[in-house]
């Protein structure tokens, strides 16, 4: 009997393995490619634990399986693809259950713009820590890689709102993780069960090793490598939250079947301060006095952004409206003839404030715009959001222009996630690009300036062997860099097949050793997502890149 007629018996949804559907889901938004060897659609969380129990099964006896969850397969890490077991979310557990005034309940499989869409009607609240890909992401990937984005400045990330999660552990076992106060804790851990044990050991693994796991915590406002065991006991309150572990594993501990987030009502009105740049040199000071007056966003991108955006101004604008697309071709008339001029800035900065009314949002982006007087910049405010979509569109498609629309180089994301103190900027920025240069390539740069998480796209040509070894090359050189300043190598996008290696880097050896630890507390066997955040190999980086576009 096959894998799949395996599975298929045990299941309500979908057990697949055509040729097809494998080649479908063995690609994501990363520079790898790892073909399941069946695709699995969950009707239900009865039906992820019945596959999860399968596998554990399986595994027990030896044989080499395990199962990784997909939702909307925009991950840039290869963090959730597999050779084994895709577990694709999309198909059918895809329902908003619930939305309160305060939260709403979903399943993985939930597009993030669909559950906007319906929290704006009924609350006008949101969920506040959506990605750059807003617009492709599922509710599964967010909590997966503990998803931040625009907003993460004055909102935080995903975390922070994750109120419960529904899971499936590595055993089958179906359970609900919730903040536990101190004597909520202690019955948890009294229980005779997979579930009890977790408890116990990763209570105890925190104790014993609290002085390690505090030095460990990077000092910058983002950080998504390996577990953040700093954020499991609230110091404040003495709560127990393993969902701060769960958020941001990539489906390494558990398998996520419903999220209850908690809903942010954002400020109604916006002004945008937007600065120009040639000299890269003044943007700490840029940065210092902007972040002064308390923007809610603090975005940027370079040179190379804006001229692909210019060329490809069609495709960026076509799936709006068409009332949308005539207001956006005629706002890029100015960026159109900067681009024929040679007049293109090196670096656009928007800083986006909200505010309760129109005046004051206006009035903050004239006071920061007043702050970079005496600075070599020229800055531009506009007043309405109507005004700033043009900004926020060449922002929020960047990625996405460089991925579809160069033929023959591939947006390469290896190191595209970088955080650093902003103070470090005058520091880190110069050897940043000195590593650049030497290495000759082509690249763009966009990301969250205020809180220094910057976004690093290579353009290669991933079909010559030689770009492949060049990423081997300039990886490690980058991260030990990042972790010269006390950085993190992944702010947003966390680990997956591309990080896990380099972890060693960030991260001091009893560290890494925690962090398998707590892979094996969850997880004793490996069913769930082997190789990523844990155990992942420079040879599984090589094996897994594509071999072209």
């Amino acid at each position: 009997m096959t894998l799949r007629d395996s599975i298929a018996q045990i299941i309500k949804g979908d057990a697949v393995d055509d040729g097809e559907t494998r080649l479908k889901y063995s690609r994501d938004t990363s520079i790898f490619e790892r073909t399941p060897q069946v695709v699995v659609f969950p009707k239900d969380a009865d039906d992820v634990s019945a596959v999860v129990t399968f596998t554990h099964e399986e595994k027990s006896a030896g044989r080499e399986v395990s199962v990784t969850g997909r939702s909307a397969g925009s991950d840039m890490t290869g963090g959730d693809l597999t050779d084994s077991i895709s577990m694709v979310f999309m198909k059918y557990m895809n329902h908003i259950i619930e939305i309160t005034r305060d939260f709403a309940v979903a399943e993985p499989g939930v597009f993030y713009r669909d559950l906007e869409k319906e929290t704006l009607e009924k609350t006008g609240k949101i969920i506040a820590s959506y990605p750059a890909s807003r617009n492709l992401c599922a509710i599964g990937g967010m909590v997966a890689n503990n998803s931040g984005g625009e907003l993460t400045l004055r909102y935080g990330k995903t975390n922070r709102y994750v109120e419960e999660l529904e899971v499936v552990l590595s055993d089958g076992t179906k359970t609900t993780v919730r903040a536990l106060s101190p004597e909520e804790l202690a019955v948890k851990e009294k229980e005779d069960s997979f579930e009890g044990n977790i408890y116990r050991d990763v209570h105890a693994l925190i104790t014993e090793h609290a002085e390690e796991i505090k030095t460990a915590r990077p000092n910058v406002t983002k950080n998504s490598a390996g577990y953040p065991l700093w954020d499991v006991v609230d110091e404040k309150t003495g709560t127990f939250d393993l969902n701060q572990l769960i958020a941001g594993s990539q489906g390494t501990l558990a398998l996520v079947t419903k999220a209850k987030i908690r809903l942010v009502k954002t400020k109604g009105h916006r002004s945008m301060l937007v600065v120009f740049l040639t000299d890269l040199g003044i943007l700490p000071d840029i940065v210092h006095r902007v972040l002064k007056f308390g923007p809610e966003s603090f975005e940027s991108y370079d040179d190379q952004t804006m001229k692909l955006a210019v060329r490809f101004i069609p495709q960026i604008i076509g799936h709006f409206g068409i009332v949308q697309m005539i207001q956006l071709g005629f706002a890029f008339i100015p960026e159109m003839w900067m681009a024929l001029t040679g007049g293109v800035p090196k670096l656009i900065v928007m800083a986006e404030f909200a505010e309760d009314t129109a005046e004051e949002a206006l009035e903050k982006a004239k006071a920061a715009a007043a702050s970079l007087d005496g600075l070599a910049v020229k800055t531009k405010i506009a007043r309405s959001e109507t005004q700033a979509a043009k900004y926020w569109t060449i922002r929020r498609e960047s990625f996405s222009l460089l991925r579809k629309n160069l033929r023959g180089l591939h947006a390469a994301s290896f190191i595209d996630d970088l955080v650093v103190h902003p103070d470090d900027y005058p520091r880190f920025i110069p050897e940043l690009n000195t590593i650049m240069q030497e290495h000759h390539l082509i690249y763009t740069i966009a990301g969250h300036i205020g809180d220094a998480n910057f976004h690093i796209i290579p353009l290669m040509n991933l079909a010559d062997p030689a770009a492949r070894r060049e990423i081997m090359v300039l990886t490690p050189k980058v991260y030990k860099l990042v972790a010269k300043y006390k950085g993190s190598i992944t702010g947003e996008h966390n680990d997956g097949i591309i990080r896990t290696p380099f972890l060693p880097i960030m991260y001091s050896e009893k560290m890494i050793e925690l962090f398998a630890q707590i892979k094996k507390i969850f997880d004793p066997l490996g069913v769930l997502n082997p190789g990523k955040k844990v155990g992942g190999t420079i040879a599984d980086i090589e094996r897994s890149m594509i071999k072209g576009k």
